[in-house]
């Protein structure tokens, strides 16, 4: 049995509703499971309520053994989940933007300094091509890349927000509600909506999305599983 292809509001399912949408061109797919280049992304994603068909065509997509992100979902037995967290999903439809002279587009070039920006702030996944997912944009003081903000997944009329991240050095000088605001800007003038996702436990960054305008949508969790080495496949 097959589950439900994913048919609900983009936000409920946003890793599938990207790579079945704006980032198709990225998606790696086996059957009803797909991914992003392990370069450029971690997520694993399957359809709404997946059943065992899926959650095979999943442990042949990422391999025996293989450790994955997932979210929303209750994997099966046999599937050990390693790591497990509380997170919120926040909507921007009340945002007010602003462009920011400052803020810079990275590009490939950068990727090096961003690398090493976020080893040192642990914002979360980032992989030498996460960069192709959207706009990055930066700010440099001295020539040394301080903060960033950029663009994930990408749900058809909706934009995530994610890699926020400011240097322990230069904190406190309001660096990543300038770069979220900016990155909003863009979002904005393409006519679509900003979202971001964040720890519940994170409350220092949901409280500043708040103070910027977005406001909790829903509740969710974040999930890495260990696909079974004997999982059937075929």
């Amino acid at each position: 049995m097959t589950g439900t292809l994913s048919a609900g509001h983009p936000l409920d399912n946003p890793v599938w509703a990207s790579l079945t949408g704006p980032h198709a061109h990225l998606a790696e797919r086996h059957g009803n499971a797909l991914r992003y280049p392990a370069d450029v992304s971690p997520f694993h994603t399957l359809p709404d309520d997946p059943g065992p068909g899926d959650w095979n065509d999943l442990a042949v997509l990422a391999g025996p053994g293989a450790t994955i992100p997932v979210t929303g979902v209750t994997p099966p037995d046999g599937w050990e989940v390693v790591a497990h967290g509380a997170g919120v999903q926040l909507v921007g439809d009340d945002v007010v933007p602003a462009w920011d002279d400052e803020a810079v587009r990275l590009g490939a070039a950068d990727v090096p300094d961003v690398l090493d920006l976020v080893e040192r702030t642990q914002p979360g996944p980032f992989r030498p091509r996460t960069i192709e997912l959207g706009v990055y944009l930066g700010i440099r003081r001295r020539g040394a890349l301080v903060a960033m903000a950029g663009e994930r997944l990408h749900p058809p009329g909706w934009t995530e927000i994610s890699a926020v991240c400011t240097d322990p050095a230069f904190r406190r000088q309001g660096l990543a509600a300038r770069l979220v605001l900016a990155v909003a800007a863009g979002i904005r003038a393409r006519g679509e909506i900003p979202f971001l996702h964040a720890a519940e436990s994170n409350v220092d960054a949901i409280r500043l999305y708040e103070t910027l305008g977005f406001r909790l949508r829903r509740r969710t969790t974040f999930t890495a599983v260990r696909v079974p080495a004997d999982v059937p496949v075929g």
